[in-house]
């Protein structure tokens, strides 16, 4: 019988060990990922009037 009061006892007292406090948990803040955009993206018109000037001139 000893033994029976002895196992609740040590039993609640570690299930009371690991319980959570009363504060406020920490929330993280949501990670926000932004797609990354190619740089050839500004280069292309410059190019493409490039060979119509080159194109022009040829003529």
């Amino acid at each position: 019988m000893k033994k029976l009061v002895l196992a609740a006892a040590l039993t609640a007292a570690a299930s009371s060990a690991f319980a959570g406090s009363l504060s406020d948990p920490a929330i993280e803040a949501p990670v926000v990922v932004e797609e990354a955009s190619s740089s050839s993206t500004g280069a292309l018109l410059p190019l493409i009037l490039l060979a119509v000037v080159a194109a022009a001139v040829a003529d």
